[in-house]
């Protein structure tokens, strides 16, 4: 029997979502606050798809992993989309690279950052672009511990963006407090003893090759489907190997060996993800796809576009947005989630 796959669908926000979960006639996608589903997509691999309402689907256990809250984070509840702002402290960046080439302008804008609405912000010291080329050990820490230090003392949530088991550990013992890992702990052989043994939550995301060559020629036979089964599998050799599931978030990973039609694919299907139980992290901001549908050569002015698919994302279930532009995504946010839900508008 091939394996079947649920996508939520019918998505409802707000005062009617509240009515139809309690009713029965709908169910809380990924345990936000705002958001129901009122039907879901059956789907398996030998293109045989069947949409039925809510009330029709049988219980199972992707069911159960859809509708259950999500572990919080840092004692942060994921009942409403949290913003990750991006520090980047690296020369080469596709967007941001040698803006702030030194700790102080790093933390300086790690602080802007958070005054503008991040609740969590990403500290990472090695680009992982396409075409990228790693870095040493040794200079990714002497870029990243002083601003993980620094924001840290301030009383900031702090992640660090690293696929090094050192760099991670470093961090951790300079204050960092979550692990992103774009290569799900595959790329270091010591990174998922290293992160059980930190016991930090650990965001995996799916990578479909090596940054240097992740773009040449990205293949898939069903992107969605492939990327799911992918960060499934993650998700049981982590845990196989001591780290607890409700410290795991996923991140399906736009453009990272991915085409344009690729990504568009994931958001259009992001509710796909849910079924995994976890919480889900979208980072899109300023990427190659959004030039190519607006035409917008410079990854800096991408803003518009980032936020259009921010907001897609956050209305989808998104539990954390990774974000360039944390200012003109908050106030976006704010407006998009108040008019899916006034009551919780507090106007």
């Amino acid at each position: 029997m091939s394996k079947l796959y649920l996508r939520p669908l019918g998505l409802s926000h707000g005062p009617d979502a509240f009515r139809a979960v309690t009713e029965r006639r709908a169910g809380r996608l990924g345990g936000s606050s705002f958001i129901a589903f009122l039907a879901a997509e059956i789907v398996n691999r030998d293109g045989k798809c069947e949409v039925l309402p809510y009330g029709d689907l049988a219980k199972c256990a992707t069911l159960e992993r859809i509708e259950a809250p999500r572990h919080p984070l840092g004692g942060q509840a994921f009942d409403r989309p949290l913003v990750m702002g991006i520090v980047n402290v690296t020369p080469d960046s596709f967007s941001d690279g040698g803006r702030l080439g030194d700790a102080s302008a790093a933390i300086a804008h790690g602080l802007k950052l958070a005054e503008e609405g991040a609740l969590i912000l990403d500290v990472g010291g090695e680009s992982t672009r396409p075409g990228s080329e790693g870095v040493d050990q040794d200079e990714e820490l002497r870029r990243v511990i002083p601003v993980i230090e620094g924001l840290a003392a301030k009383g900031l949530t702090v992640s660090c963006d690293t696929r090094k088991a050192e760099v991670m550990s470093r961090a951790a013992a300079a204050g960092a407090t979550l692990i992103n890992d774009v290569s799900a702990l595959q790329h270091d052989p010591s990174a998922l003893a290293a992160v059980a043994k930190l016991q930090l939550p650990i965001i995996l995301m799916h990578a479909q090759g090596d940054p240097r060559t992740m773009q040449l020629s990205p293949r898939y036979e069903d992107v969605a489907l492939d990327v799911y089964d992918a960060l499934e599998a993650r998700i049981a050799a982590c845990v196989a190997g001591g780290i607890a599931r409700e410290r795991i978030l996923i991140d399906p990973g736009i453009g990272f060996g991915k085409s344009f039609r690729h990504n568009l694919d994931l958001l259009h299907h992001l509710t796909l993800f849910h079924g995994l139980g976890l919480p889900l992290v979208l980072g899109l901001s300023r990427k190659g796809f959004i030039g190519a549908l607006s035409e917008e050569k410079t990854a800096s002015l991408r803003v518009h576009g980032s936020v259009g698919g921010a907001v897609h994302a956050a209305l989808n279930g998104a539990h954390i947005l990774r974000v360039h532009d944390v200012k003109a995504t908050v106030q976006a946010l704010a407006v998009a989630i108040a008019a899916a839900d006034p009551d919780g508008s507090g106007i």
